[in-house]
């Protein structure tokens, strides 16, 4: 009987040493730096996209607005720029080669809009199909990488808070040392610049009516 009782013990310690270590959030970290690398490749996979854009819309433009030799050429070298940048999961965890990363895509959005406002000055390219299919991709994709870093942002600091907060600080400084808070994008110099107004020119003189 007291052997019965013994291995009936056993078995209670077995099953609820698990439930509670899981419910002080062992299994936290793993999971949410998982969802994190996910965010991740998802960030990747519609900066890849934009990129396999390119060439095609450079060589469409290129067709009606030859003369925009600098602007084509600095978005081809910029999208080498960018597919240059080397990363992978552990880009997220590296400050230097994240920044890297996400300025390399930025210079390339920056150099993308140029080319979109050339076209206002070429009623032909405006109105070409293939021009017309690639702006629509490109400009869905361009929705897509927004929304893509939007979410990478948001699990990346939940993970981060995890790292942070009790219980899970617990299991970060034990038994996940080796794990480090994710970086985050930030916005772009150009898009946390507020235009400038000018209101201290003098007002523009009204010619008199000629009656």
């Amino acid at each position: 009987m007291n052997r019965l009782v013994r291995n009936a013990a056993r078995v209670a310690v077995i099953v609820a040493v698990p439930a509670t270590l899981a419910g002080c959030g062992i299994n936290t970290i793993p999971t949410q730096d998982e969802a994190t690398k996910a965010a991740w490749a998802e960030v990747q996979n519609q900066y890849q996209r934009r990129a396999d854009l390119v060439p095609n819309l450079v060589a469409t433009v290129k067709g009606y607005a030859a003369q925009e030799k600098d602007v084509l050429t600095a978005v081809t070298q910029a999208r080498a720029s960018a597919t240059q940048v080397k990363v992978d999961a552990s880009t997220i965890t590296d400050p230097a080669q994240f920044q890297k990363f996400a300025a390399a895509q930025d210079q390339l959005s920056g150099v993308l809009g140029r080319l979109m406002v050339i076209q206002e000055q070429y009623p032909e390219l405006k109105s070409n199909q293939n021009f017309l299919a690639l702006q629509s991709q490109l400009e869905g994709t361009e929705n897509r990488i927004t929304i893509a870093r939007r979410d990478y942002n948001s699990t990346a600091q939940k993970y981060n808070t995890t790292l942070r907060t009790f219980p899970s600080v617990f299991w970060a400084k034990t038994m996940y040392s080796g794990q480090k808070p994710a970086q985050l994008f930030q916005a772009s110099a150009a898009a946390q610049s507020a235009p400038t107004v000018d209101f201290s020119a003098p007002p523009t003189a009204t010619p008199p009516k000629v009656q």
